[in-house]
């Protein structure tokens, strides 16, 4: 049995595992800023309609 080889693997293999989690983390938080600008825009729309209501209810289809 090749211990040496065998402690480089784990060790590799460990830092593969950190890796991972690190790039998880950092995805998650990304989409968790993403969330709430999605929900910021959303928040300033609904005021802007209780604004002026009649802002976007009538569009012209014609071409």
């Amino acid at each position: 049995m090749d211990i040496p080889a065998l402690s480089m693997a784990m060790a590799q293999s460990e830092v593969q595992t950190e890796y991972g989690v690190a790039m998880l983390s950092k995805s998650l938080d990304m989409s968790e800023a993403t969330g709430a600008a999605i929900t910021d825009m959303i928040d300033a729309a609904a005021m802007q309609r209780s604004v002026n209501p009649n802002i976007g209810g009538n569009f012209d289809t014609t071409i």
